[in-house]
């Protein structure tokens, strides 16, 4: 439920999003154009290996894509996967700066 919700912040925030409900939707789409950040949702622990799993693949492919994590407490600190983390407690102030932190130029 949440994630519609964020997308829309991200977009009003001006980002360009694409958001899918499966990591073969997404996996398929990564193929076809680069993407500034990669936010994986990880639901519950049950999702660390699965999130992890396709972290890896995308690294192997585009070592230079950053990747980030939206997750709670616990599960943050069950992964070193990703580049950054992006709390779930959702505020979209915090999460939309989360995110410009993330991709602001160098």
């Amino acid at each position: 439920m949440l994630r519609p919700l964020r997308d829309q912040i991200l977009r009003l925030s001006g980002y360009e999003v694409d958001s899918f409900m499966s990591v073969d939707e997404g996996r398929s789409s990564f193929w076809q154009k680069q993407y500034d950040l990669v936010l994986i949702d990880v639901e519950g622990e049950r999702g660390v290996p699965e999130a992890e799993a396709l972290c890896a693949e995308l690294r192997a492919a585009q070592p230079e894509q950053l990747i980030a994590f939206v997750c709670n407490w616990r599960v943050a600190m069950m992964t070193d996967c990703p580049d950054e983390i992006l709390r779930m407690e959702f505020d979209p102030a915090s999460f939309v700066e989360g995110v410009k932190e993330i991709v602001k130029p160098e």
